[in-house]
């Protein structure tokens, strides 16, 4: 078990699955499901529900769009962290900003925390033969 979960949390966590960001639809269709591991959508730990989660290396992956710029927004992400690294979770944080404009980047800084190289993702359906 990972931690324990707010179940009453599941449908918030369902609306979001189906209603991602363009910026966490980027990333997850052109990167994170072609990773070859498994990855979770909207995952709930605790009272928390996690972008994208890596069970198999405690990563956790936040995309934050411009309300985590406020005091208050800096504030609950900062406790929201500490939160998950006392669970023994690694946390990575990418902007809106740095999906959209740097991509590379922050798929390279995911698959360097994974151990993984570019050549392990899988083709994706588009890129197929």
């Amino acid at each position: 078990m990972i931690a324990k979960y707010n179940a009453k949390l599941t449908p918030i966590a369902q609306t979001l699955r189906n209603h991602m960001t363009p910026e966490e639809k980027h990333l997850w269709y052109d990167f994170l499901k072609r990773l070859p591991i498994t990855v979770n959508r909207q995952k709930i730990i605790g009272n928390y529900i996690i972008d994208f989660f890596i069970a198999s290396h405690r990563i956790v992956i936040e995309i934050d769009g411009i309300q985590h710029l406020t005091s208050q927004g800096k504030e609950a992400d900062c406790k929201r962290d500490d939160d998950l690294r006392q669970l023994g979770f690694t946390v990575l944080r990418y902007s809106n900003d740095a999906v959209r404009n740097r991509f590379n980047i922050v798929c390279n800084d995911i698959l360097q925390h994974l151990g993984l190289s570019a050549s392990e993702l899988k083709q994706s359906k588009s890129n197929k033969s």
